[in-house]
């Protein structure tokens, strides 16, 4: 495999970044009722945003390709990834208002939460021609989440052109069909990291390994399906395994799959076997829930292996070999 130009990123994010307004309540505000919160911050999210953020704690490096408003709050957005490492060189700014903005409301007891999103939150996609091949192509793997998605087709043919790798995170909440586009991008991909339910939408198969099975057909050689609580399931021609989730005391589950998602490309990166890399972005995402917000939490590679040797597990991670 040809390396990319020098300094390309290991990882390019093509996808949903956002700027999070924090809220953590025992109880929701009604319009009868108001109260008080327990709990109070800004912070940058989105799926591949975080993940982005994610991999670049872990030591990687790593650009993001989104828009961005030419508002304080599209600032804001901006230096979220960029103060964390990520490369915003790429970020396309639109003249106006930031639209991609949400409220996240966190239940103080359980760290579970409710989004509520601006109007108009994803109205000016990133359009092909704004895309930069040469700086897509020279990274080892595009993380994309569904969104800009004409963008996000066109630069998934340039990686498959190129000999790159594709992943894609398909988080999933409305029971609706997936839509045509999107299993289109699907048989563009190599890893697919997906969230509960699907599995089940894509393929009509209610067991999570044949859910697996049937979604390899699409294309990706692998792929991961996260539920929570449950830990994650990981198919590919040659093997099917469960990961447990480490049970640790949670503050906020906020951006815990989209972390997941970076340092399970991290030790994909690395050339971890499978088992190892399951292990290691499931340790990242539950150390992760110990703080508020998406991104706050997310740890280094150090105290990340830290804790797993505080529960026994003394896996030798080659870390740092560079691009392959």
């Amino acid at each position: 495999m040809t390396p990319g130009p020098s300094d390309s990123p290991d990882i390019v994010g093509l996808g949903l970044a956002t700027l999070d307004v924090l809220i953590r309540v025992g109880d929701m505000p009604t319009w009868e009722r108001g109260g008080s919160v327990a709990g109070f911050g800004l912070d940058g999210g989105g799926m591949v945003g975080t993940a982005c953020v994610a991999a670049a704690r872990l030591g990687t490096r790593v650009g993001y390709i989104g828009t961005a408003g030419s508002d304080l709050a599209g600032e804001l957005k901006v230096r979220t990834l960029s103060e964390r490492g990520v490369d915003v060189s790429r970020v396309v700014r639109r003249p106006g208002a930031e639209t991609a903005v949400v409220i996240v409301y966190v239940h103080e007891e359980t760290g579970e939460r409710v989004f509520v999103g601006l109007r108009g939150f994803s109205d000016s996609p990133v359009r092909q021609g704004e895309l930069d091949r040469e700086y897509i192509t020279g990274a080892e793997f595009l993380h994309l989440d569904g969104f800009h998605g004409d963008a996000a087709l066109q630069a998934a043919r340039w990686m498959r052109e190129a000999g790159r790798r594709v992943a894609i995170d398909c988080s999933r909440t409305d029971g609706g069909p997936v839509s045509p586009k999107l299993v289109e991008l699907l048989s563009l991909v190599d890893v697919l990291i997906c969230g509960s339910g699907f599995g089940r939408a894509l393929t009509g198969r209610e067991d999570l390994w044949e859910a697996g099975r049937a979604m390899l057909d699409h294309g990706p050689t692998v792929v991961v399906q996260t539920e929570g609580a449950d830990g994650c399931y990981t198919t590919t021609a040659e093997e099917s395994f469960h990961t447990p989730a480490f049970q640790v005391e949670v503050l906020d589950t906020t951006g815990a799959g989209d972390v997941f998602h970076g340092a399970y490309l991290v030790g994909l990166l690395n050339d971890w076997s499978l088992p190892s890399v399951a292990q290691f972005a499931s340790a990242v995402a539950a150390i992760k829930c110990a703080k508020l917000g998406g991104r706050e939490g997310i740890p280094t590679l150090e105290e990340t292996v830290e804790f797993l040797e505080r529960r026994g597990i003394y896996q030798t991670f080659p870390y740092g070999r560079g691009r392959p």
